[in-house]
C-alpha cells in the first residue's frame, strides 16, 4: 500500500480476528502509517507501519491489562494501547497469571475408525512388531572420539556400491559431540544412553554398528549390556560393536567397520516393504522458524492429521516443552488421568527451575526470526504450537529419548531447538516427522523422513525446493480440515517410500544432536 492518509480499509478486509473476544487481530496485508482503518464504528489512523503477520489492537487496552489472542492471554500491555495500534515487543510483555488447569475436564473418548476402514502403507516390519518407514544401516558413534571414523566408514558406501542393495535406503553415520567427560550418575548420562539405545534399534534401522573409542563413559558394550540387547533377544535389531583402541587404530577400524557394514547391508537387503496398517505410524510433530501464521494454518492442519492418525489407532507425539509453556492448561484439561496431567505440570516446573538455574528465561523464546514474523511472547508462540497436538485425549508424558509405548496422543519432554527436539523424537521411536515452518527450514533427520509444511504460500513458492505441503492455502481457498487431510495423505505416501524434499537433498545426518545437560568434566 502507498503511504497515503486518504487510504481507508476495513479491519476485516486486512486482518484475521481469531476469536470474537480477542484484543488483537493478525494483519494479512501490510499497513503503512497514515492508513485509516475502520474498526466497527471507529476509524483509526495508523501511527506506524504494521507488517504482515503482526498484531493490530481492535480495542483500547489499559496498561498492565491482559491481551488476548486465540481467546487466551498472550501477555500484558506495558502502556495504554489505543485501538488500531501495532502490538509487539515494544508494548507487550509476559507476566504471571493464574491458569485454570481444570484437570481432565475436557477429556473425551476417542472415536476410533472401524477396522474395515483402516488405511495402509508399505513399510518394513521388524521382528519386535514395530514397523519402519525406511531401511537404513547406521554407523552410530557412541562418543565424539569415534565420530570421524564413523563418517569415513559410511563414506565408503558410495551410490555405486549401494546399488547392489536396492532394498536399503543407505548407510548413515550418526555422530555427535559428546559421550564422555560426564559422570555415569548424572541425568545427562542416562539421557544420552536412552538416545543412543533408541537409535540403535529404531524401526527405520535394519542394521547398526556401534562404534566407540574404548575408554569413553558411554561404552558400546556397556550400552548393549545395560539394555539387554543380546543375541537372540526379542527386539530383532542386535547392534554390532567395534572399538578403535581394541581394533588397532584408524586404518584397521575403518576396514573392520566396512566389513561389518557390508555384512549388515546384505542382511538388511533381505527386508521388503509389506502392507501395514497406519496404526503402526508414530508421528513426531515439530515446528521451526515459526511465524504468526504457524498457529493459524500449518499447526492446526497438522493437528487434524494427528487426530486422524490417532483415530486409526496410531500415535502422535508433541515435543518442545518450552513451547507448551503458557498453554499447558489447555492440555491438562484433556489428560487421560490426573496422573498424566501432573506429569506434564511436573515437566513445566522442571523447565522453570532449569532455565532459572542457567540464568535464562523461557521467554527468550521466541527467536529473533519468530519475532520478525509477528510472534511476540512465549505464551503466544505456545498457543499456536500446541495446535500440532490436535484435539484428542492426552494419553501419556515421556522423558527425553524414552521409548513411547502408549498409543494415541502423547507428549515427549524436549527442548524447542529443532535438531535437539527431533533427535529426542526419533530416539523415542517416531518413524515419521512432520515439520511446520513459517520462515523456512531445510531440516532433515535421517533415518526418519521429515515432511515440511509451509505456513504461508509466499514462502512455499519462494522455497519450493524444500517445502512439501503448502498450508498457506488455508488463508485463501482451502480449510484447515482439507489441508490436514492432505498432510495425512502425504504421510502415508512418504511412509510408503516417497522421498521428501529434504531427503532428495540428502539432509539428515548432521541434525543428530542429543540434548546434553550438566557440566562437562
Amino acid at each position: 500500500m502507498k503511504n497515503d492518509t486518504r487510504h481507508r480499509v476495513a479491519l476485516e478486509d486486512v486482518s484475521l480476528l481469531l476469536k470474537p473476544a480477542d484484543d488483537v487481530a493478525v494483519v494479512i496485508a501490510a499497513l503503512d502509517a497514515g492508513v485509516e482503518v475502520v474498526i466497527g464504528t471507529t476509524t483509526c489512523v495508523l501511527k506506524q507501519c504494521i507488517p504482515v503477520g503482526h498484531k493490530i489492537s481492535v480495542r483500547e487496552i489499559q496498561k498492565d491489562k491482559p491481551v488476548r489472542k486465540y481467546g487466551q492471554v498472550i501477555g500484558f500491555a506495558t502502556e495504554r494501547i489505543s485501538a488500531g495500534c501495532h502490538i509487539h515487543t515494544h508494548n507487550l510483555r509476559i507476566g504471571d497469571y493464574v491458569r485454570d488447569h481444570a484437570v481432565c475436564s475436557e477429556t473425551r473418548p476417542t472415536e476410533y475408525f472401524p477396522d474395515s476402514a483402516m488405511r495402509h502403507f508399505d513399510g518394513f516390519q521388524r521382528d519386535d512388531g514395530r514397523v519402519g518407514t525406511r531401511n537404513y544401516v547406521a554407523v552410530l558413534s557412541t562418543v565424539n572420539c569415534s565420530a570421524s571414523i564413523a563418517r569415513r566408514i559410511a563414506q565408503r558406501f558410495t551410490p555405486e556400491k549401494l546399488a547392489e542393495f536396492p532394498n536399503v535406503d543407505g548407510v548413515i553415520a550418526i555422530a555427535h559431540g559428546s559421550g564422555c567427560a560426564m559422570s555415569r550418575e548424572e541425568e545427562q548420562f542416562e539421557m544420552l544412553r536412552r538416545v543412543l539405545y533408541g537409535y540403535s534399534r529404531h524401526p527405520n534401522v535394519g542394521g547398526c554398528l556401534l562404534l566407540g573409542l574404548g575408554c569413553e563413559a558411554v561404552h558400546p558394550t556397556n550400552l548393549i549390556d545395560k539394555n539387554e540387547l543380546l543375541p537372540g533377544d526379542p527386539h530383532g535389531i542386535v547392534p554390532v560393536t567395534l572399538e578403535i583402541q581394541e581394533t588397532g587404530g584408524t586404518a584397521k577400524t575403518i576396514q573392520a567397520g566396512v566389513d561389518i557394514v557390508d555384512d549388515l547391508l546384505r542382511r538388511a537387503n533381505g527386508s521388503r516393504r509389506t502392507r501395514q496398517p497406519v496404526s503402526e505410524l508414530v508421528l513426531g510433530t515439530q515446528c521451526g522458524g515459526s511465524d504468526a501464521y504457524s498457529g493459524i494454518t500449518a499447526n492446526p492442519a497438522l493437528g487434524v492429521a494427528a487426530d486422524l492418525l490417532v483415530r486409526y489407532g496410531g500415535t502422535s507425539v508433541l515435543g518442545e516443552t518450552p513451547e507448551i509453556y503458557g498453554a499447558e492448561h489447555l492440555l491438562t484439561r484433556r489428560a487421560r488421568s490426573p496422573e498424566v496431567a501432573e506429569k506434564l505440570l511436573d515437566r513445566i516446573r522442571w523447565w522453570e527451575e532449569y532455565v532459572g538455574r542457567c540464568g535464562s528465561s523461557i521467554n527468550n523464546n521466541p527467536s529473533p526470526g519468530n519475532k520478525a514474523g509477528g510472534l511476540t511472547t512465549i505464551f503466544e508462540k505456545s498457543l499456536g504450537a500446541i495446535a500440532k497436538g490436535g484435539t484428542e485425549t492426552l494419553s501419556g508424558v515421556y522423558q527425553y529419548g524414552e521409548r513411547v509405548t502408549q498409543r494415541g496422543f502423547v507428549i515427549l519432554d524436549t527442548p524447542g531447538y529443532d535438531p535437539v527436539s527431533v533427535t529426542g523424537l526419533v530416539a523415542s521411536g517416531c518413524n515419521i516427522v512432520v515439520f511446520t515452518t513459517g520462515r523456512g527450514s531445510v531440516f532433515g533427520c535421517k533415518p526418519v523422513p521429515s515432511i515440511k509444511v509451509a505456513t504461508n504460500s509466499q514462502m512455499y513458492r519462494h522455497m519450493t525446493d524444500d517445502m512439501d505441503v503448502d498450508a498457506g492455502v488455508v488463508l485463501d481457498e482451502s480449510s484447515v480440515e482439507e489441508v490436514g487431510e492432505q498432510i495425512f495423505e502425504e504421510m502415508i505416501a512418504v511412509a510408503s517410500g516417497k522421498m521428501t524434499k529434504s531427503e532428495r537433498h540428502g539432509f539428515g545426518e548432521d541434525e543428530f544432536v542429543p540434548w546434553i545437560l550438566g557440566p562437562t568434566l
